[in-house]
């Protein structure tokens, strides 16, 4: 282990105490199930612990990777050799102010933060019921369904440089959204965001949240996956083209493209992170022959090597 990152370790140990681990299985907090080991892993559920691990990370250098609900990502059999940061805590707190903007906590859940504000009679996030994802995640990827994103609705967010160790609000348009992506860096923390949205009925939101939540269980499949694999190329989509390239079906090993919904991987139970990454380079691969279109990754892979993977992720 990086001896950097065995010192900032052991500041945490003595800052935070049982906060911290070592040595942290990374399967078990995603949704592929699959992966290896974190170094470390540090829940963050207060401003005290916040505060202490921007002061032990600033200026280190050490990898470091912040953890919602593990949704949207890969992680390596080999783990990942580095700082995990998980938000917990107070920062899954969802707060309505000033009748249509609402401040939520990284940590808060997607569909909690979607339901919450429909019964506020609020609109604007009913998008979000059927995404099992974070607040924090959601910024940093703008995440999105059924016509809508975080970038419609976001203010700004609460952002801690961890490389710096400062905190500061950034103005959305400092985020540079656009589909399934913004200008944070790994080592950069939402901390939190303020979405502002719109008077609304509740009664029709919850009619809308019913309906996303019935087409996703009718068109994805549950089980261990990550959501949507690739994004969508414009004017069409990856589910469309890997399907009519072949790729139903496909199995490497222990995962597999869904039959339900091709532009999903599912891992078998006890399956390994290469198998899934194996299956992803073998759809781009089949695409690209069918269709030329090279399709681009949704899901953040942590923990492999340059060569591993034929794309920047």
């Amino acid at each position: 282990m990086n001896p950097v990152l065995v010192a900032v370790i052991e500041r945490l140990m003595d800052d935070i105490g049982d906060k911290i681990a070592v040595d942290v299985p990374m399967g078990a907090l995603t949704t592929y199930r699959v992966g290896g080991r974190a170094a470390a892993m540090v829940v963050v559920d207060d401003h005290e612990t916040l505060s202490a691990v921007a002061a032990a990370v600033a200026g280190t250098g050490i990898p470091v990777m912040t953890l919602g609900r593990g949704s949207n990502m890969l992680v390596a059999d080999r783990g990942f050799d580095g700082l995990v940061v998980h938000m917990a805590g107070d920062y899954a707190a969802i707060n309505v102010v000033d009748e249509t903007i609402v401040i939520a906590g990284a940590a808060a859940k997607l569909p909690v933060v979607a339901r919450t504000t429909v019964g506020y009679g609020l609109t604007g996030f009913e998008w979000a019921v059927g995404v099992p994802g974070s607040i924090g995640g959601a910024v940093r990827m703008n995440a999105g369904g059924h016509g809508a994103d975080m970038k419609d609705a976001l203010l700004d967010a609460d952002v801690v440089d961890l490389a710096a160790g400062e905190r500061r609000i950034v103005p959305a348009e400092e985020l540079q959204l656009s589909y399934r992506h913004s200008a944070l860096r790994t080592d950069e923390l939402v901390v939190g965001c303020r979405l502002s949205l719109s008077p609304g009925d509740e009664r029709k939101g919850k009619a809308e949240m019913a309906e996303i939540v019935q087409w996703r269980r009718d068109n994805q499949p549950g089980g261990q996956n990550a959501g949507s694999v690739f994004t969508n190329p414009e004017g069409d989509s990856a589910g469309r083209l890997i399907d009519t390239a072949g790729g139903k079906g496909l199995r490497v090993g222990t995962a597999e493209v869904s039959d339900k919904h091709a532009n999903f991987i599912q891992a078998d139970e006890g399956g390994t992170a290469a198998d899934v990454l194996q299956v992803m380079n073998e759809v781009r691969t089949l695409v690209e022959f069918a269709h030329g279109v090279v399709l681009q990754p949704e899901t953040h892979l942590v923990g492999f090597a340059d060569d591993e993977v034929p794309w920047s992720s």
